[in-house]
């Protein structure tokens, strides 16, 4: 399959991110994989993402000097070297990977388009966080993909903590500025961590929006 590597930083991380070409992907770029013969099953459209993704998160590791593929786990999340923490996200043709001593979450989103956004914002935002994002001064349908992928990157970093699988009210929107979205989690995400305040990075790329949490966790 034809990538191409680059990196970019966001919250003090470099990103290791990955363009793809899906229309060039084989079975036989699988075998690069150990575990390529659980993605046997899978259409060539998850194979693309996931064998994009591990690149990414090969490269964030090679970074560290560490030589190692992310394998899966029995949740189907990446399974890092132990002391490590990593996430890995894509959408389009593109593919990014984090990689940090500390819990860490990325998320990439492609802007919602007006009419999806009428018809998913009730699902991800309460009225109150919907009066927030109108009031951020950015366009409607960033605000809101920008809160969808917030509240995606705060699971990812601290999916440890909860036993399931969180609804998008488990974390309430505080606040939003350009570089920077505010989130409070309540006890729906984590008895343990209800209160606390997750401040996510964010980067807009051309239709795309890059969210990051990583140490930035604190008691409200």
């Amino acid at each position: 399959m034809k990538t191409e590597l680059s990196t970019f930083s966001l919250g003090g991380y470099t990103l290791h991110r990955i363009d793809f070409d899906p229309a060039t992907f084989t079975d036989a770029d699988l075998l690069w994989l150990p575990h390529h013969a659980q993605l046997l099953p899978a259409g060539k459209k998850r194979k693309a993402e996931h064998l994009a993704g591990r690149l990414a998160a090969f490269y964030a590791l090679q970074q560290h000097g560490l030589r190692y593929i992310p394998a899966i786990g029995d949740n189907r999340q990446p399974l890092w070297p132990n002391g490590w923490h990593g996430s890995i996200s894509h959408s389009g043709t593109t593919a990014l990977a984090v990689v940090s001593r500390e819990p860490v979450g990325v998320d990439l989103e492609t802007v919602c388009r007006t009419e999806v956004c009428e018809e998913i914002a009730d699902s991800i935002i309460s009225p109150e966080e919907h009066t927030l994002l109108k009031n951020s001064g950015l366009p409607f349908p960033l605000a809101l993909t920008l809160a969808f992928s917030a509240k995606e990157s705060v699971y990812k970093a601290l999916s440890f903590a909860t036993n399931n699988l969180p609804s998008f009210t488990a974390a309430h929107l505080v606040a939003i500025n350009r570089q920077h979205i505010t989130l409070q989690l309540t006890a729906a995400f984590s008895p343990a961590l209800a209160g606390r305040i997750c401040r996510v990075a964010w980067l807009q790329i051309n239709n795309q929006l890059v969210t990051l949490l990583a140490k930035t966790l604190q008691s409200a």
